[in-house]
């Protein structure tokens, strides 16, 4: 079971041939055998996880199950979980017990997903090795000489480990994918403004996105899915109407236009990355796609843009830590 698709596990559940206690059980024991060494997880909280768990066995019975019921979904811990501890990896936070949950929480919790527990990550999001947590560095599972990427690290490590079958994390210049590359996983930044950033701690707002980590395409898309929709409680958030982010997942590429910005392909590339990459373009050309060189030559602005805005925003963002009701005095 822990090497199985999302779709396969609400399969499994819709057939009975295993109930949400004890898939959550499952992925709870095997997180409690590997935490100790690859420290993925900051927070689990067995007796809440397989509380919801069997409340989404009752569901099923009802026959109100969605694709998601009784499937476990770790949690970055920069998502405010109600009851739950919410640290963002950094000992300001250490005592912090969100009172409320994050929309996208909400909407996994509406779908029926277990809350597996909340993963690892640098201190307020603000890095890309995962080693600059409170709660001390992430591992990464297939070498744990060498870092996860960050900063979801966490989330990466616990998924790719198959401690979780999917996981959110959070996105500002690279969090999600980078460390999905590094684990060897899959991981989806969604455009800006489609998924809510409530109840989400904020790093650099006009850049923060929450995401699914999961081992495939498909389950990626699934779990967009669910929680994916407007939000007022977010000004930036997208007011339109849902839609299924599975259903081209099985039509045929042929047709399909790909660009190449030569920019990315310019001095600095390593050359194992430039072969991957290349044998990527092939395998598409294959499959009937266009492939078209194009050039975006605002990119070499992205960088210095990035560390223009990101700081700036931090700085803001963090200024509420201030000892009042946030902070080491609070």
């Amino acid at each position: 079971m822990i090497d199985a698709s999302l779709s396969e596990l609400s399969s499994a559940l819709a057939q009975k041939r295993i109930s949400s206690v004890e898939l959550t059980r499952l992925f709870l024991d095997r997180a409690q055998r590997l935490n100790p060494l690859l420290n993925a997880f900051i927070t689990l909280d067995c007796d809440t996880s397989l509380s919801q768990a069997r409340e989404a066995d009752v569901r099923r019975e009802r026959g109100e199950a969605q694709p998601l019921t009784g499937i476990p979904v770790a949690l970055k811990d920069i998502f405010c979980a109600k009851g739950w501890l919410t640290t963002c990896g950094s000992k300001i936070l250490s005592n912090f017990v969100s009172p409320y949950d994050a929309h996208v929480v909400e909407r996994l919790r509406a779908a029926g997903a277990i809350n597996l527990g909340k993963t690892n990550m640098d201190e307020f999001a603000m890095g890309s090795s995962s080693e600059t947590s409170f709660y001390g560095p992430v591992k990464n599972p297939w070498d744990p000489t060498v870092v996860p990427g960050g900063s979801s690290g966490g989330s990466a490590c616990a998924v790719a480990a198959r401690m979780a079958p999917a996981a959110l994390g959070t996105d500002t210049g690279g969090s999600i994918r980078q460390p999905a590359a590094m684990c060897g996983i899959s991981g989806l930044k969604p455009t800006y403004g489609l998924v809510s950033r409530y109840g989400m701690v904020a790093f650099a707002s006009s850049l923060d996105q929450g995401g699914p980590m999961a081992r495939s395409a498909g389950d990626l898309a699934l779990i967009l899915n669910a929680i994916a929709g407007f939000d007022p409680r977010d000004s930036t958030c997208i007011d339109r109407p849902g839609e299924d982010y599975t259903r081209l997942l099985n039509e045929p590429l042929a047709g399909l236009r790909i660009g190449l910005p030569k920019e990315y392909f310019s001095t600095g590339l390593a050359s194992d990355v430039g072969r991957v990459v290349a044998a990527a373009i092939d395998q598409y050309t294959k499959l009937g796609c266009k492939v078209i060189d194009i050039s975006l030559p605002q990119t070499r602005l992205a960088v210095p843009a990035y560390y223009v805005l990101a700081p700036a925003e931090a700085s803001s963002n963090l200024a509420r830590f201030d000892g009042v009701r946030y902070g080491y005095r609070a």
